[in-house]
């Protein structure tokens, strides 16, 4: 189990045999099954897909018992410090490339799918074809056979700005919480920690709004033409990792509450930390590159 005396914290550690794994892995076949049968219009698999997202979150609240139970006790000491910290190095890294992904999908369309369908090349095939970004109208750039239905960009004024702001003072009180964690301020940083996890579920709630406001009031959908695509694609999978993201503070917060963590030892709370800088820098670029250009 590790190469220390007994009663001392383990130069490394080898957890016991789990289940946890492979019961997670059912319930992600669930979901990802009873999805794509759902979206393929058999119904009755999206009681599948429920049941896989209860089976996941029921499997990952043990799996997180027992980690939390073995950090407490003491189990885990530099060796498994530097290996949490560079697993969430890497999973943050391949969130950029996830995201980067997207970005280079939206900025290749912009610049080279949507001009190059406008040239002499394609006049013939699509004579009333306007390459023009984002499209106002059908057939302005995705449907010169008017079978996508008329509908109304997204605009930066006022909910997308009114999300920057929240997500941005989100940063700033986490930064706060974070120093008075570190100067051994329970109570302080418990305080900034509600407020970031108020601010983030705010987002949420904002952001679920402007997609009511987008469907029904500017018919803006996912099958609206490229624009509407990339446009739900990519504050859609951002939506979510704020949601995810805000999930995480809030059960670091209450474990803050419970006594957890200590000025020197809080990767859990700075792997937290981490990810949410990072859910904010994607949120501008997606600010910028999709509501103002």
């Amino acid at each position: 189990m590790s190469s220390s005396a007994p009663g001392t914290t383990p130069y490394y550690f080898v957890p016991h045999p789990s289940r946890h794994p492979v019961m997670a892995a059912f319930g992600l076949l669930c979901i990802i099954f009873g999805a794509t049968q759902w979206i393929n219009g058999t119904d009755a698999f999206k009681y599948l897909l429920f049941f896989g997202f209860l089976w996941l979150f029921w499997v990952l609240f043990q799996w997180f018992r027992d980690a939390i139970g073995e950090s407490e006790s003491g189990q885990y000491g530099h060796k498994v410090d530097l290996s949490f910290r560079w697993s969430m190095s890497w999973f943050i890294f391949s969130e950029v490339m996830f995201f980067g992904a997207f970005f280079s999908a939206l900025w290749w369309m912009r610049d080279h799918s949507v001009p190059a369908l406008g040239s002499l090349d394609n006049a013939l095939l699509w004579p009333n074809f306007k390459a023009v970004w984002p499209s106002l109208a059908a057939g302005a750039t995705a449907s010169p056979g008017g079978i996508i239905e008329p509908f109304e960009t997204m605009t930066p004024f006022w909910l997308p700005t009114i999300n920057t702001a929240l997500l941005l003072s989100s940063g700033v009180t986490l930064t706060i919480a974070h120093h008075a964690l570190r100067e051994n301020h329970r109570g302080r940083t418990i305080a900034f920690m509600w407020v970031t996890v108020i601010l983030g579920a705010t987002f949420v709630g904002v952001q679920a709004y402007e997609y009511f406001h987008a469907y029904h009031e500017l018919n803006l959908k996912l099958t609206s033409g490229a624009y509407g695509s990339t446009f739900f694609m990519l504050t859609g999978f951002h939506g979510f990792h704020v949601l995810i993201g805000m999930l995480m503070l809030l059960f670091i917060t209450l474990r803050l509450m419970k006594g957890h963590f200590t000025a020197d030892r809080h990767f859990g709370f700075e792997g937290a930390a981490w990810y949410w800088h990072f859910v904010d820098v994607v949120w501008l670029g997606l600010y910028t590159l999709v509501y103002w250009l």
